[in-house]
């Protein structure tokens, strides 16, 4: 049959299974827009902001495990989209964006609304296509989808001229699996370098499992416990990974790190094997590179990605395939080896008695006589009002790290944030899409008095559609993080970073259609997030509360420091 170029990308999306689809519409896009609506198979969902779309449809994945979707026109739609396509991009999210284009008659000729949509995005996405001939439309949707999902996954942008979306063409339905002769990313590990990993850490007196957002990326959870359990080793998952290993499970340390706790530092520094798991060494996570090798270990690193491998710190044993596929081999190899023999025995149990003498220190502790709302006790009673069974979406700055710190993640995909670009704003956009894909779920937003502005625009649009997360606005009239590093390193010089004039969030929410509710004292945090998620569970709750305005974030190391140069505390300063 015939069809428009429009007509082929919306039969194309539902051929993918595509249910829902954020967006935002303009001129060169209109054509598209005309053929959703004559369509049946999908569900638009009108944002405010295009930075909003890409975000939503952002975590629309990660809390699922689909494909996220979003449509913005061209020009100013392209570039207010790119910030959430760059944060995608560098937590490895599977998503299709499509973007309209200026005719291609006109493109080059700085005509309205034109912009190079491939070359301002070529750095920040996994794959892009400029389509100039409506012929290949439905070939080029079709290996969108197998770029964004296989591999390393990312997101892919399909860029549409207006000409070609309205241009007549035979459509012909999918014929198998799509196939591309110059892209065939490795999923197997090799079996010879996995048996090496499973001897030496077999032999290993001090192992250590370093897990990254790859393990969840790759649903590989279960075999990561099992993993976990045979090895008998201390493990941290890093800020992308939480809950790939349940929080309560005893061989978890937290969170490793510049905010990490310190026995998984310790642990991490201290070892004398360590595998890496869907990780990649990331600065804010091992630190000075140097100060961490200058500690003898062996390395295993496991990541589907091979530029990934000794990228940043060199590995003695690379194994590159996928993490769940590659686990499962591990795991066979771990059991035909047995158990340590009993001097690995000895040795694994004064391991574990150094880890927990690390333990002891306590580092996450707090003053909880305080009779100002600390932020850290406000997620401890959101994690024991929802059960911990919550989705958290959480914007970026020091609230962010109470959240990962605090809020124990017994599951994955259930803590959805912006790791690798650390995108303020994200929270809220995150939420509608998580809410999308898991409606009946409980959601909370921790965000600050800094990131919920800057796509607050998006409370109209969860009232359009019914979205209704709880949005926790740890207000302390700072710009925390910044304020945090102005105090240790810039001798409090407080440099643009107090916040002088903050709306009512209250009259806010409330002239959105939303509830408000103000808390300013320690003994109504618990009555109001419980209201939250009881008397009004069915409908979205601004929870401003007013926190203590200087509490800083610990343990620390500070940029450019090693794992074990930590400041556990104020009086570390």
């Amino acid at each position: 049959m015939e069809l428009i170029g429009a007509d082929i990308v919306v039969r194309c999306l539902a051929e993918q299974g595509v249910k829902h689809v954020f967006g935002y519409p303009g001129g060169a896009v209109l054509y598209i827009y005309d053929a959703i609506y004559k369509q049946k198979d999908f569900e638009h969902i009108l944002v405010r902001h295009e930075q909003a779309a890409v975000h939503a449809a952002d975590a629309y994945s990660r809390s699922s495990q689909k494909v996220g979707v979003c449509l913005v026109t061209s020009g100013p739609g392209l570039t207010n989209a790119v910030t959430g396509i760059a944060t995608a991009y560098m937590d490895s999210i599977p998503m299709v964006i499509i973007s309209g284009q200026v005719g291609t008659q006109a493109i080059g000729e700085d005509a309205f609304q034109e912009c190079d949509a491939v070359g301002i995005t070529r750095p920040c996405v996994k794959h892009n296509f400029l389509v100039r001939d409506v012929k290949d439309l439905a070939d080029t949707m079709r290996k969108a989808f197998f770029i964004a999902t296989t591999g390393r996954p990312g997101p892919v942008l399909v860029d549409i001229p207006k000409d070609v979306s309205m241009a007549p063409c035979k459509y012909t339905p999918p014929k198998g699996e799509v196939k591309m002769r110059s892209y065939a990313p490795t999923t197997k590990g090799h079996s010879g370098q996995i048996k090496k990993a499973a001897q030496l850490l077999a032999n290993a007196q001090r192992p250590m499992i370093y897990v990254g957002g790859g393990a969840i990326l790759a649903n590989a959870s279960e075999e990561l416990k099992t993993f976990v359990d045979l090895v008998g080793a201390p493990c941290t998952t890093t800020l992308m990974a939480l809950g790939a290993l349940p929080a309560n499970h005893p061989s978890y340390l937290g969170m490793p790190g510049m905010h990490g706790t310190y026995e998984a530092n310790m642990a991490m520094q201290n070892s004398d094997v360590l595998i890496a798991i869907g990780a990649r060494f990331d600065d804010r996570v091992v630190g000075n590179t140097k100060h961490f090798m200058s500690h003898p270990r062996k390395i295993i690193h496991i990541d589907i990605d091979p530029s990934s491998i000794s990228k940043r710190v060199r590995a003695d044993i690379p194994i590159v395939g996928n993490v769940k596929d590659v686990l499962i081999d591990l795991n066979t190899f771990v059991r035909e080896f047995g158990g340590p023999r009993e001097k690995q025995a000895k040795a694994l149990e004064s391991w574990w008695k150094q880890v927990n003498e690390w333990r002891s220190r306590q580092c996450l502790a707090y003053d909880t006589e305080s009779d100002l709302i600390k932020p850290q006790y406000v997620v401890q009673t959101l994690w024991e009002v929802t059960g911990g069974d919550a989705f958290v979406t959480s914007d970026v700055g020091q609230h962010q790290m109470w959240a990962a710190q605090y809020y124990r993640f017994n599951q994955p995909r259930r803590w959805i944030n912006s790791g690798g670009l650390g995108t303020m704003g994200v929270g809220l956009p995150y939420a509608m899409g998580v809410q999308k894909a898991n409606p009946d779920a409980q959601i909370a937003v921790i965000t600050g008095e800094g990131s919920i502005q800057m796509n607050i625009q998006e409370l109209a649009t969860c009232k359009q559609y019914q979205f209704t997360p709880k949005i926790l606005c740890l207000n302390n009239r700072y710009l925390g993080m910044v304020r945090q590093w102005q105090e240790l390193d810039y001798e409090k010089r407080y440099s643009e970073s107090y916040m002088d004039s903050i709306p009512n969030f209250v009259k806010l929410a409330e002239s959105y259609g939303h509830i408000g509710i103000q808390v300013e004292k320690k003994a109504d945090v618990e009555p109001a997030i419980k209201e939250a998620f009881g008397k009004y569970k069915d409908r979205l709750v601004f929870l401003n509360i007013i926190t203590d305005r200087e509490e800083n974030v610990w343990p620390m190391v500070k940029a450019g420091r090693g794992l074990t140069e930590m400041l556990l505390g104020p009086h570390d300063k």
